[in-house]
C-alpha cells in the first residue's frame, strides 16, 4: 500500500527521476511553455515552483542551490534574469497545467505547463479589463454602462453581418 505518500514516482528511479525533473524544467525555463504527460506536468509543478521563488533574490546562495538541481548555466541565467523580474510581485503559482486531451499512440493523459506571466493571452484581457481585481455580483455603477456599450456593439456588428449574407443570397 501506498498511503500517505506523496511523491509521484513516475515508474522511475530515483537518480532517474530527478535528471528527468532537471531536464524537464530546464526546456520550461528555455521555452516558456512544454508539452508533457499530465502526471510529469504535475510533478514539474511542484519540483519548479521552489526554484523560481529562489530566484526572486538573486544571491549567490541562491544561485547555487538552483545550479545543484538544474545544472545549466543559460537555465540559470533566464532563470534569474528575465523570469525573476517579471514574477517579482508574484507570491506563487508561477506555473499554469493545462489539459490537452489523450495522446493517440498509448491514450495517455496529456498537459501543457507554461509558465503564467509569459502568456500574453491572459494578460491582454486584464489589461483591457482595468479597475478591481475583484469580482462582485449585481453591482451597478460606471463598470455596467461600459459593458452595455460593448454589448450593444457585437449586436449591431452581428446584425449587420447577417443582413449583409441574407443580401448576398
Amino acid at each position: 500500500m501506498r498511503h500517505g505518500k506523496k511523491v509521484n514516482h513516475l515508474g522511475r528511479k530515483s537518480a532517474h527521476r530527478k535528471a528527468l525533473m532537471s531536464n524537464l524544467a530546464i526546456a520550461l525555463i528555455t521555452h516558456k511553455r512544454i508539452n508533457t504527460t499530465l502526471a510529469k506536468a504535475k510533478a514539474l509543478r511542484t519540483f519548479i515552483e521552489p526554484l523560481i521563488t529562489k530566484a526572486k533574490d538573486n544571491t549567490t546562495h541562491s544561485r547555487r542551490v538552483v545550479f545543484s538541481y538544474l545544472q545549466n548555466k543559460d537555465a540559470i541565467t533566464e532563470l534569474f534574469g528575465p523570469i525573476a523580474a517579471k514574477v517579482g510581485a508574484r507570491p506563487g503559482g508561477y506555473v499554469r497545467v493545462i489539459k490537452t486531451g489523450f495522446r493517440r499512440g498509448d491514450a495517455s493523459e496529456m498537459a501543457m505547463i507554461e509558465l503564467v506571466d509569459f502568456n500574453d493571452v491572459y494578460q491582454t484581457g486584464k489589461t483591457q479589463q482595468g479597475g478591481s481585481s475583484r469580482r462582485r455580483r449585481r453591482r451597478g455603477g460606471s463598470g455596467s454602462s461600459t459593458t452595455a456599450a460593448t454589448t450593444t456593439a457585437a449586436a449591431a456588428t452581428t446584425a449587420a453581418a447577417t443582413t449583409a449574407s441574407e443580401e448576398e443570397e
